[in-house]
């Protein structure tokens, strides 16, 4: 397999069996993720946490200052490679991402945290996106062009950006693209495992032509028993139901648009979650997205969520028909799912746009049309492929609201005892844990939290 991969470092090789020979690296300072995350700064989110906010800010503005970057922070090659003109940075030699000469060049200082969000910001994100894809396409391209294989990977932190990866997909030079669900620097610790066994201890890799991750549920699970026990030393009225009736109620109450918190199996492995420890809530709801960020996640509320669909489903209603079960690739909305927008609709600006319904699925469909898919398999996670097959048969839509399941700042619930905490410190309105259903409805008022501050943003 060829790869290409963000850390400190751009690296590109090629595998052979279990062999993987590096060709071609461009070393730290010198790095895509670090002038992603100097922008990511600039703009006013946290480096290393904030980065897929520009992402998702990016479709509200226009590339406004993409020459403006091209010309004076990044000079690209043909080829993709690239080299950064660090007196415009501090993060080699200062506590900060960005000097003073950077802010001059855009003509303001960086955002505050505290400060609201303008065009300007929205337009910088647009660009430092449009750079990224660019910069991305070039590498690939010249990769396609030298290598024997078809195959891509992807890791490092860059391969989180599903945009990016979106656009490499579509460009259609590789015929398969595998990218690591947890590409950042914690899935760093996977592949130098699988190096030290692979190639230092010389075993053989075996491969049975699908994805061997088999979804990444690799986290803990616990027994029914072990459940119950732990909501009961929480404080928690729950009613035991049969897998079949937890897929009926929590289908229906999906259909009803209620805010469902679902913990199932074990916990994921990496930063997105995939319907083991997720938010789930009905993608046809013109307020679902918003009530979700307010009330349930409590952050800013331009922030997209992702839609679970059926693998088999997902050509029928986004652009794509391919296997993406780690949320790490964006397609556009099918154009026939689409809703035209009027010419006042049209002439909104910036997160003006966000309420306007521009699908059948508005809750998962981006202000550019484009959605962050997970494709979900039967094999690989049977119980949450079921609770969408029932919602399809109750509402003809084979998709759902598929969100990390926490608040913001704070960590994917591990635990049974973490998700009720969650569960009665936010708007859900029911959980389910195992068999255990929840309604918020009969649980003691006083166990009741507020975590619309306890965490600070991410």
């Amino acid at each position: 397999m060829d790869g290409v991969g963000e850390w400190a470092t751009t690296s590109a090789g090629v595998g052979d069996g279990h062999h993987l020979e590096i060709s071609r690296e461009i070393h730290f300072p010198h790095s895509l993720g670090l002038l992603y995350s100097a922008l990511t700064y600039y703009v006013g989110f946290k480096v290393n946490s904030g980065e897929y906010k520009v992402m998702g800010l990016a479709p509200y503005g226009q590339p406004k200052y993409t020459k403006l970057i091209l010309d004076n922070l990044i000079d690209v090659k043909a080829d993709g490679s690239f080299w950064l003109n660090m007196s415009y940075f501090d993060y080699c030699t200062g506590l900060t991402m960005t000097n003073d000469r950077f802010a001059k060049l855009f003509g303001a200082p960086a955002r505050g945290g505290d400060q609201l969000l303008t065009s300007f910001h929205m337009d910088v994100a647009a660009s430092i996106q449009a750079v990224l894809d660019e910069v991305v396409l070039r590498i690939t391209r010249n990769l396609a062009r030298q290598a024997r294989s078809r195959n891509l990977c992807l890791a490092g932190g860059v391969a989180l950006n599903c945009v990016a990866n979106g656009k490499v997909l579509r460009d259609g030079k590789f015929e398969n693209i595998w990218i690591q669900p947890a590409a950042g620097d914690a899935g760093g610790a996977l592949g130098a495992a699988l190096a030290a066994v692979h190639i230092f201890k010389d075993r053989p890799r075996r491969t049975n032509g699908s994805d061997s991750m088999c979804g990444a549920f690799l986290g803990p699970s616990f027994s029914q028993a072990e459940i119950e026990r732990r909501l009961k030393d929480a404080g928690a009225n729950f009613t035991v139901l049969s897998a079949d009736e937890v897929i009926e109620t929590t289908a229906q109450a999906l259909a009803d648009q209620q805010a469902v918190g679902w913990f199932q199996g074990r916990m994921e492995f990496g930063p997105r979650s995939l319907g083991a420890r997720s938010i789930l809530g009905d993608p046809r709801s013109p307020i679902m997205q918003k009530n979700l960020n307010l009330k349930v996640k409590y952050r800013e509320s331009f922030r997209p969520f992702a839609p679970s669909v059926l693998r088999e489903d997902v050509s029928k209603w986004f652009e794509l028909d391919s296997d993406s079960p780690y949320m790490l690739l964006v397609a556009d909305v099918r154009k026939d799912k689409r809703r035209a927008m009027t010419p006042e609709e049209e002439a909104l600006f910036g997160i003006e746009k966000l309420n306007i319904a521009r699908s059948e699925i508005p809750a998962v469909t981006h202000v550019d049309y484009s959605a962050r898919v997970q494709t979900v398999h039967a094999e690989t996670n049977p119980l949450y492929y079921r609770l969408i097959e029932r919602f399809k048969a109750l509402t003809c839509c084979p998709v759902l609201v598929n969100t990390s399941f926490n608040v913001r700042g704070e960590p994917i619930v591990c635990l049974p005892e973490d998700a009720f905490r969650c569960f009665m410190g936010n708007e859900l309105d029911l959980l389910v844990v195992g068999n255990c259903v929840l309604a918020k409805t009969e649980q003691d008022p006083g166990l009741k939290e507020d975590y619309s501050t306890a965490f600070e943003l991410d």
